[in-house]
């Protein structure tokens, strides 16, 4: 049956709350061939992260040959406000980093990496004080595990998928950077599957299942073998 006059409106309008709520910079992970209903048997695959090279906090480089076999979690933290800035870090660390602190034996491939900038979206030349604000407020921190590194961040987060860039500019994001706020997650070979706004405890919640989901497509296929 085909849609009367009314009902047309009534579902145009609808998708269009439903963009204003998801925002233009994260609508890029539901606007796919597979259209909005995803059927969380395994995640899209949206193409290769960029190459990258950060200098983490003891000096060293690392590049993304470093994580092959990995999977990572990228986010954006600030020097001067690491706890309260562009993403939730309470819930990033509660929901994500201690559960994977908690499981090592599963959950040993999954690494965080958090790049620091100025705030507006530009790299800091050399820490400060953000080591000891993370090392006080997380319980068991391990550099290992969840990485502070400086660095060119907006060559990682230069991606276009369906015409929609996260690299979006406007006085609604933090620091008038859409990128400063969004968590990419990266799977072992090196591929973009999900990119989720990190500001709100829901949000992260969901990039938590979407882990755990990879890892659910990867023990599939182990079975397969």
């Amino acid at each position: 049956m085909s849609l009367n006059k009314s009902e047309r409106k009534k579902k145009r309008n609808f998708w269009i709350l439903l963009f204003l709520l998801i925002g233009p910079a994260s609508i890029l992970v539901f606007v796919s061939k597979q259209g909005c209903e995803h059927k969380f048997e395994t995640l899209s695959d949206y193409g290769k992260v960029p190459d990258f090279r950060f200098i983490d906090i003891n000096g060293n480089s690392i590049t993304k040959k470093d994580f092959k076999d990995n999977v990572v979690l990228f986010s954006v933290l600030q020097e001067s406000c690491p706890d309260s800035c562009s993403i939730s870090f309470w819930h990033l660390n509660q929901m994500i980093y201690q559960h994977i602190r908690k499981n090592p034996k599963k959950l040993a491939h999954v690494k965080l990496i958090s790049i620091i900038t100025d705030g507006k979206g530009n790299g800091v030349d050399k820490f400060q004080t953000i080591f000891q604000t993370i090392n006080d407020q997380v319980e068991q921190y391990n550099p290992k595990q969840w990485m502070l590194v400086r660095g060119d961040a907006k060559a990682l987060y230069n991606i276009t998928h369906n015409k929609q860039s996260l690299l979006q500019k406007g006085e609604k994001y933090y620091g008038g950077e859409a990128f400063q706020e969004l968590l990419l997650l990266m799977d072992k070979n090196g591929h973009l599957r999900m990119v989720l706004n990190g500001k709100t405890e829901g949000m992260i919640r969901k990039m938590k299942d979407y882990i755990a989901l990879l890892d659910k497509q990867y023990d599939k296929e182990k079975l397969k073998k």
